[in-house]
């Protein structure tokens, strides 16, 4: 799954720390989520989404291989 929460964390001006620290996952959650080797919770998409003001595919887009598991 790819993702744009590099650029909608520049956006907000927040650290990956202050992300991590407002959705309640660690900081290398949040790098791992950024870099596509972690694919976040429903629970903590829709958390992410909503400090983003914007709606989960609007941030993460599912890819090709995704379908292939």
């Amino acid at each position: 799954m790819k993702n744009s929460l590099r650029i909608e964390r520049a956006v907000l001006n927040i650290s990956q720390q202050e992300l991590a620290d407002k959705i309640g996952v660690t900081r290398a959650t949040v790098n791992a989520i950024e870099n596509g080797k972690y694919a976040p919770s429903g629970l903590v998409l829709l958390k992410i989404a909503s400090i983003c003001n914007k709606h989960a595919d609007e941030i993460f887009q599912l890819e090709e291989k995704d379908w292939n598991n």
